[in-house]
């Protein structure tokens, strides 16, 4: 195979090196598959790269090179130590109201195998191994969480981790980006994150860095720079431990936190200080674990969050509670919504009133409308936007009415998942993934949908 990357690995500057392979690091369908062997055996006969080149000028790999290797080839990568991301003066956020309660049903399958509502179009941003742009960056395997980013042209970025593992030579893991101008055009794509291991889903912070989450028992967590001019900062601070995705609460300055474990907790972290524009800084702070009972939340401080010791950071406070299978979350309007695939739960954390209830539960439906529940996002007005994990395959949301409604479907990707959904920031463009393609192959496919989904404010 032509791993062309390693002919362009460029060096960078103060790499933490982990030293500690994780049987965990590979994803489940890999193992079902028939393990590593069998996986990097079919990654491998794809020919992959390493995913290098970057077709822009201004936005390249940034400082991003070839980490150390631990055990198992899972390898750390990253500053370690920077202070905060200094926060991007961003446009501010168009003034939207949702129209999601007016979509209709979903129609006949289109060309591209996407069962859409009346009114709404598709096309594919970017398919694994191949370049977004001719002669550019090559889309990594397996996309999973993502979110949007507004640019000072009227353009904006789309952000997408990789939940490969890490196994040098073909696979990399990390994040890659999409750039887009204000007419939709795609004008760009680069990566801005690279040689970690099973990059599940994230967090876009209100100071306008993705943080990236790494879905092993020792994963971290990554601070990333969408436009891709800094090198990414490990966040040890946000914990050690089997990292889905994060949320951060922007009133309070509390970074909340899934574990992707059958027992995984429900995490918060405190920082020990605020920047000067009143975001937590994630250098230092105190990482804490849910207590519920009822529906009455105590936080409870984890005494190794590091993982320094022999016991797994979800099993160091004995009365923490556990959560089967912590999947997508995200923060709105002083509630974090989160959700977990175990038991089809998605849920709502009252901030204020530190009280938790649940908002969507499968077994209270004969015939549940939303299985497999996983990666999420909140509209601008509180629809909740839940994508399956096998189930049928599609994005739903839950509106504040409690009406839970389709809105769009991929056919014939069974053995996938729908992965990342995150909208543009004019809301009328919705981003998502089947992390593995057609018939859970090796190969993932990034969607646009664009459609009715909100409308400028009156």
């Amino acid at each position: 195979a032509d791993f062309r990357a390693m002919d362009t690995m460029r060096s960078r500057r103060g790499v933490e090196t982990a030293g500690q392979g994780e049987a965990e690091a590979l994803p489940r369908r890999a193992l079902l598959r028939g393990g590593l062997g069998a996986f990097a055996a079919a990654m491998m006969s794809r020919a992959l790269p390493a995913c290098g080149g970057d077709n822009t000028a201004a936005a390249g790999d940034a400082g991003m090179g070839d980490a150390g290797m631990g055990d198992a080839g899972m390898g750390d990568a990253g500053v370690v130590g920077d202070p905060p991301f200094v926060p991007r003066e961003m446009p501010p956020a168009p003034r939207l109201v949702s129209r999601i309660a007016d979509i209709g049903p979903l129609r006949a399958p289109n060309a591209l195998g996407l069962r859409l509502p009346e009114g709404f179009t598709a096309r594919v941003i970017g398919r694994s191994t191949e370049p977004v742009l001719p002669g550019g960056y090559e889309w990594h395997q397996w996309p999973d969480g993502g979110a949007t980013y507004a640019m000072p042209d009227g353009g904006w970025v789309l952000v997408s981790n990789s939940e490969v593992p890490r196994i040098p030579p073909a696979l990399k893991g990390g994040v890659g980006a999409v750039r887009f101008a204000a007419d939709g055009r795609i004008v760009g794509a680069y990566r801005i994150l690279d040689d970690t291991s099973v990059n599940c889903a994230g967090c876009k912070t209100p100071w306008g860095s993705w943080l990236s989450c790494e879905e092993i028992s020792r994963g971290k967590v990554y601070e990333c720079d969408p436009w891709g001019e800094r090198a990414a900062v490990v966040r040890p601070a946000l914990g050690v431990f089997k990292h889905e995705a994060a949320a951060v609460d922007p009133v309070n300055a509390h970074v909340y936190l899934t574990e992707d474990e059958t027992d995984g907790r429900f995490y918060r972290f405190v920082p020990a200080r605020r920047t000067p524009q009143g975001h937590p800084d994630l250098g230092a702070g105190v990482l804490e674990v849910a207590e519920v009972d009822g529906e009455a939340v105590v936080w409870r401080p984890v005494p190794d969050p590091q993982y320094t010791g022999d016991t797994p950071t979800r099993r160091q406070v004995e009365k923490s509670t556990r959560f089967d299978g912590g999947e997508g979350i995200w923060y709105h309007a002083g509630v974090v919504y989160f959700s977990t695939k175990g038991d089809n739960r998605v849920w709502a954390y009252d901030v204020a009133a530190s009280r938790l209830t649940v908002l969507y539960d499968a077994a209270r439906h004969a015939r549940p409308p939303l299985r497999g529940v996983d990666n999420i996002t909140v509209s601008c007005c509180g629809d909740v936007l839940v994508a399956e994990d096998g189930g049928t395959m599609q994005v739903v949301a839950i509106l504040p009415s409690g009406e839970v409604k389709p809105l769009v479907q991929i056919v014939g990707h069974d053995g996938s998942e729908v992965c990342g959904p995150a909208f543009d920031p004019s809301g009328t463009r919705l981003y998502f993934s089947s992390q593995r393609g057609p018939m859970g192959g090796v190969g993932g496919i990034t969607y646009e949908v664009t459609g009715p989904f909100h409308a400028p404010m009156p």
